[in-house]
């Protein structure tokens, strides 16, 4: 065992690895979080890089984050923002409609919610609620869930001509791993304010939400905006390889000077239509 003293007296990671090894200790998990957490400092460069470079060029980024319960997708996003100037980052993670709100058009109050120049919104949950999520769990009508489908790929095919910058990214979740996460919550003092009586339907009802999942990719899986599919059963690759797509998706000041490789792995985030070759879930 490392005693308090020896710990206290490393300076650097490397110390510390060569000081687990000389006791005879399984160091690759604390190898593995090391190199997490040096490749998570350096994307998180180049993410500080891309906002500036967005803010210069008045440019419209909004990132989706969709997937089943416990997939990750405030993980995600809290490790895409951590360093990010607020003035030009956003979140937007809406509650349920109220009352005016259910009476409008369904787009309208994710309309005023939309990047302004010079800033990246991060959509925790976003208008595809009505794809998934609501008609699994009733809360619209069949005729309403038809009508969204309709307009969705419109409602974006004008945002991309206005020049919004769209990145839809579908979190992928095995159920076991699913399952693992939901106890892992209800366990967690800290963590059980997110689970949900819509989260124990999670489960139960794995099927229904396939169906109405892949019915969405198939109707609004375009090539002005494509839904990526990433895995996330491991969290930390995730994040890593969901930020690399986003970062190879532009072209910004310092790039060349990355001091990490900045295309994703294709075998953990991939286009819905490789995704079918891969059975994602």
């Amino acid at each position: 065992m490392i005693t308090e003293e020896e710990f206290l007296n490393l300076k650097d990671n490397q110390e510390l690895l060569q000081l687990i090894k000389d006791k005879d200790v399984n160091y690759d998990k604390v190898q593995e979080t090391l190199s997490y957490i040096r490749e998570l400092r350096l994307l998180q460069i180049e993410l500080v890089k891309l906002q500036r470079y967005i803010a210069n060029e008045h440019k419209r980024v909004a990132i989706i984050f969709e997937g089943r319960d416990a997939a990750g997708k405030g993980g995600n996003i809290r490790r895409f923002m951590e360093h990010l100037n607020p003035r030009s980052s956003r979140l937007v993670a809406l509650n349920k409609p109220t009352e005016v709100e259910k009476g409008q058009w369904y787009f309208q109050r994710y309309i005023k919610e939309l990047p302004n120049p010079g800033e990246i919104v991060f959509f925790d949950r976003s208008w595809y609620n009505r794809a998934v999520v609501e008609p699994v769990m009733g809360f619209c009508t069949e005729d309403q869930y038809k009508e969204f489908l309709v307009q969705v790929p419109e409602f974006e095919h004008m945002m991309y001509e206005d020049g919004v910058i769209i990145i839809k990214f579908w979190l992928s979740i095995t159920k076991d791993e699913q399952l693992k996460r939901f106890d892992a919550r209800r366990e967690n003092p800290l963590k059980r304010w997110k689970f949900s009586p819509v989260d124990k339907q999670g489960q139960i009802l794995w099927e229904k939400y396939t169906y109405y999942k892949e019915e969405m990719f198939t109707k609004t899986h375009t090539t002005y905006s494509p839904w990526m599919i990433v895995k996330t059963n491991d969290k930390k690759v995730a994040r890593l390889e969901a930020m690399r797509y986003v970062l190879s998706q532009f072209y910004y000041d310092g790039k060349s000077e990355a001091g990490t490789f900045l295309n994703p792995d294709p075998n953990v985030v991939m286009r819905y239509y490789r995704s079918n070759i891969h059975q994602i879930d």
